[in-house]
């Protein structure tokens, strides 16, 4: 037969131990959370990668066909700023990127010197092919979320982003208004 014990309320020593639990409980979802990011990300990414293989192009090419097609008329020293890459690096897959047809890049109205950049049809429909393939993971990921629970993790997301970073991609993000809207503004 079975002990039945009827305890006090919890004391002192009591409730250091159940700290000590939180601490560990907290503790250990960080690993999950640092994992599942991982993870998340190489799923996320993965379904974009395979695509980019059939044209030669990797992650670098990706982001920069992106972020060109979310900012048209982006300046080139600015999407070095977004991207936080070398110019050598940005040059490469650029000059890549210009060559094929996929961004078009035009002298700035103001000052000549500026190189603004523009995502071409073909451009658009390689984005468009990649964030389908992207939005279909997320989809099912957000399938059984509830819209509070979806506002969390974007609260969740946001938080994880230094705030005081200076890019402007990330001022149309924090600043409320999608990211086409705050180009063309």
């Amino acid at each position: 037969m079975t002990d039945i014990n009827f305890s006090s309320p919890p004391g002192p020593s009591d409730r250091a131990g159940e700290s000590r639990g939180q601490d560990i409980a907290l503790a250990n979802l960080r690993w999950d959370i640092i994992e599942l990011l991982f993870f998340a990300y190489r799923y996320f990414v993965g379904d974009a990668d395979n695509e980019l293989q059939a044209f030669g192009f990797g992650r670098a090419h990706h982001r920069v066909l992106h972020f060109v097609y979310r900012y048209p008329g982006l300046k080139v020293a600015d999407l070095l700023d977004v991207l936080r890459i070398t110019k050598q690096s940005l040059g490469r897959v650029l000059k890549k990127l210009l060559d094929e047809g996929y961004i078009l890049q035009k002298a700035g109205n103001s000052d000549r010197r500026q190189r603004l950049l523009f995502a071409t049809a073909k451009g658009e429909a390689l984005v468009a092919k990649l964030a389908g393939l992207q939005t279909e993971r997320l989809n099912r990921a957000l399938r059984d979320i509830s819209p509070s629970g979806v506002e969390t993790v974007r609260q969740f997301l946001r938080a994880m982003i230094d705030r005081d970073d200076p890019d402007k991609v990330l001022e149309a993000i924090f600043g409320g208004g999608t990211a086409a809207t705050k180009a063309k503004d």
